[in-house]
């Protein structure tokens, strides 16, 4: 079984949008799935947008906790096999989930990132994104080029004794890569924001 962990943070633009797609692509696969939305205390219309979402599972906080603490309260209702990650503002197209399922398999690892290879996003976030991914793989040497990207599939058990906190869903591939679990990263489509900011 999958399941699907979105964090969502005032995205009533995009929610209905990336739902529907991603049903359809689990559907594609034949296997069973769960879909699982963490509202980061949305204060636009996101709440009443997903409440008309079927089959979703809603975990919603009362002010906004951050990115780090979604993912972890998703992969902890999630009771999947294998835990698929990605951003809830269409930038990670639900499209590429299935490739980095194949990779995984094919090469027997617990973790594939997905690399924006190709981003769409502005100059100064390209630039702080890829100072910030530097410093990282100097001192983690995780060899990941992109572990900001949310876009990512786990095989459950990576996260048996994991607890993550402050901005650590950055850090995700390494903390796994040192307590001896395989990792390994495939370039992924990046779109460009289409609602939100």
């Amino acid at each position: 079984m999958y399941s699907i962990v979105v964090p969502i943070y005032n995205e009533a633009g995009s929610v209905a949008e990336l739902h529907r797609r991603i049903i359809a692509v689990f559907e594609t696969l034949h296997e069973p799935f769960e879909v699982i939305f963490v509202n980061d205390g949305s204060t636009d219309d996101t709440t009443t947008q997903l409440q008309s979402l079927h089959p979703l599972t809603i975990i919603t906080f009362r002010k906004n906790f951050g990115q780090t603490a979604a993912i972890d309260a998703g992969i902890k209702q999630a009771s999947g096999d294998v835990v698929v990650t990605l951003d809830g503002d269409l930038q990670n197209p639900p499209e590429e989930i299935p490739k980095l399922l194949r990779y995984m398999t094919e090469h027997n690892l617990d973790v594939v990132s997905g690399w924006r290879k190709h981003r769409h996003d502005s100059l100064m976030k390209r630039f702080t994104s890829r100072g910030a991914n530097w410093l990282r793989s100097l001192f983690l040497n995780d060899g990941i080029h992109d572990s900001g990207c949310t876009l990512k599939v786990y095989r459950r058990h990576c996260f048996q004794d994991v607890d993550l906190h402050g901005e650590s869903h950055r850090f995700i591939p390494a903390i796994l890569k040192l307590n001896g679990f395989s990792v390994g990263e495939l370039a992924v489509e990046h779109q460009a924001r289409t609602a939100g900011r």
